[in-house]
């Protein structure tokens, strides 16, 4: 892959990884109940990354001049993916980990009450609901531990999105067979 790809492809991970910051901190400033909402919290970050890749895709198909393969396409699509998430990720464990731990607890007490208000609102028995429950009290949403799970659960999801990009994008040039 040409080194104009793969710097474009980072510098979109890097405007990917700051967008993502720019939520949390902006959410953490003005409301933190923002951060364990499911439209704020996990749909907004889903398609400004999915956004961003696409974006990165494009830009790599122009810069060699309209054809892509499905290797270039994918490359450039996880590199950004890839640094932006990891950017994020970091700035998320600094944050609840360092610089405010008292938050993280108020976030996971909010985090478990929406989750049983969820389950309560699905029609779980009391039973499963007080075991789950159980279960996500144990849990540090912000441990290091979490964050790698979370951050290699994010990389199989948006490869499988960038394989359909990649998939969609990829055009051979007709002049190079």
């Amino acid at each position: 892959m040409e080194k104009s790809i793969k710097s474009s492809a980072l510098n979109y991970g890097l405007y990917l990884g700051l967008t993502l910051c720019a939520i949390t901190i902006v959410c953490y400033a003005v409301n933190m109940e923002l951060l364990v909402n499911f439209w704020v919290a996990i749909l907004l970050p889903t398609i400004i990354a999915i956004t961003f890749g696409v974006i990165s895709t494009a830009k790599s198909k122009s810069l060699l001049g309209g054809y892509i393969s499905f290797k270039q396409a994918f490359s450039s699509f996880f590199i950004t993916i890839a640094i932006g998430i990891l950017i994020s990720s970091v700035v998320l464990f600094v944050l609840f980990n360092f610089i405010d731990p008292e938050s993280a607890v108020m976030l996971k007490e909010m985090g478990l009450e929406k989750s049983r208000e969820m389950m309560e609102g699905f029609g779980m028995a009391e039973a499963q609901i007080n075991e789950a429950m159980a279960k996500a009290e144990q849990q540090d949403s912000f441990s290091i531990t979490t964050q790698a799970l979370g951050y290699a659960q994010a990389l199989v999801f948006y490869s499988i999105i960038g394989l359909i990009v990649a998939l969609i994008m990829k055009r051979k040039d007709p002049n190079a067979e």
